[in-house]
């Protein structure tokens, strides 16, 4: 366990001699906004540490300069939640990085696997995650806990090596370079207040209900995040649907709301909220925000869109592909609507050929889907 920075160092220039590296991380994210880092998993082939970032007077930086070591592939499973606590402890994304659970999507592993369940598949051994939920941040870490952090990039190793041979043998190492590219795009781990609203799901369809949606939900990701809270301990979802719909302009009102703890509208978020409301109801009408479009799939299009379904499912077991990397239902019903004109992934690269081309010609009449043998195959009229 390393717990000073001099040690760290001495670790990190070890690390930064191999080609690449595993990480991952734990931590807890309960009761705060932000995560907070409990612990640091980092293995090389001949090199395996754990770092104590709760330790007293650990300077990250050595990690952080590793981490931007454009040299060394950092090697996740799962990259997001690891990457975003990086990007905001350290203000840099990793690069280049390698997930593996999107790369075993495209070797046929299917959607969103887990890591135990790739370990299990790929090496025949079983990891013990019974102590996945436990505390992190108590000291000292036990040895169960310790075992099961340093299996979680030891087997990733042979994981990686297993999954990249694959991916070159079939010649589909660049299919990762579109995924890789979101995942190292600082943009994905840096949403601005402005646009928290787009996290929500509510269907509003006024001009005035979507203003009011978007500014207290900056609000609340602004307070959320100055005191480090859950959004949800700030203001929940459903109180901000109905705060827009019921367009509260004083205290009286905003009380009045169901979704609004007793006396909480004579609070100063109270004030904020109003305030809030009454800036969003005087924007000028120009400048009121409108719903997105709604996709509508044409009258008699949406058999098409299940013989697309039925199309990926073929192509997605056959070259064996996950469906979710390929195309999605609403990507299938841009095809099956606006043809070659869809403005989606399916239809360029690499997802194009695999799949676009042949989804053209079934709309087009090109392709049939017929049941021979027990199975369902795409031949050419």
């Amino acid at each position: 366990m390393i717990e000073t920075t001099a040690a760290l160092q001495e670790a990190c220039a070890q690390l930064a001699q191999s080609e690449f590296i595993t990480i991952d991380t734990e931590f807890l994210r309960e009761t705060t906004f932000w995560p907070e880092l409990c612990l640091i998993q980092m293995a090389s082939p001949d090199v395996e540490v754990l770092v104590d970032p709760l330790a007293k007077g650990l300077d990250l930086a050595p990690f952080f300069e590793l981490m931007a070591n454009p040299a060394v592939v950092k090697v996740f499973h799962a990259a997001r939640q690891d990457i975003e606590i990086v990007h905001h402890l350290g203000g840099l994304v990793p690069h280049p990085i390698f997930d593996t659970q999107v790369a075993a999507m495209v070797c046929g592993f299917g959607d969103s696997v887990s890591y135990d369940q790739l370990v299990s598949r790929i090496k025949n051994i079983h990891i013990d995650k019974s102590s996945r939920f436990t505390d992190w941040s108590r000291r000292p870490l036990s040895e169960k806990q310790l075992d099961y952090a340093l299996a979680d990039v030891t087997h990733l190793r042979d994981v990686y090596l297993s999954l990249k041979e694959q991916l070159e043998r079939e010649g589909r190492a660049l299919w990762l370079t579109e995924e890789m590219a979101i995942l190292e795009n600082p943009s994905t781990y840096d949403l601005h207040p402005d646009d928290a609203w787009q996290r929500l799901k509510a269907r509003l369809r006024k001009p005035s209900e979507l203003a009011i949606l978007k500014f207290v939900a900056a609000w609340r990701e602004r307070e959320a995040r100055s005191r480090n809270v859950p959004r949800s301990r700030v203001l929940k979802d459903d109180a901000i649907y109905e705060i827009a719909q019921q367009q509260p302009k004083e205290t009286e009102a905003l009380g009045r709301l169901r979704t609004i703890p007793k006396g909480w509208e004579r609070s100063a978020s109270g004030t904020a909220i109003i305030e809030a409301v009454n800036t969003a109801l005087a924007l000028p009408k120009s400048d009121m925000p409108h719903p997105p479009k709604q996709s509508h799939v044409p009258e008699g299009a949406a058999a098409a869109v299940e013989l697309l379904k039925v199309l990926l499912k073929l192509v997605s077991d056959k070259q064996g592909v996950a469906a979710k990397v390929i195309a999605n239902t609403d990507d299938l019903e841009k095809i099956a609507s606006d043809g070659e004109d869809a403005q989606v992934a399916a239809l360029s690269g690499w997802r194009k050929e695999l799949f676009g081309d042949t989804a053209l010609k079934l709309i087009e009449g090109g392709v049939a889907l017929r049941f021979v043998n027990k199975k369902v195959e795409a031949v050419e009229l």
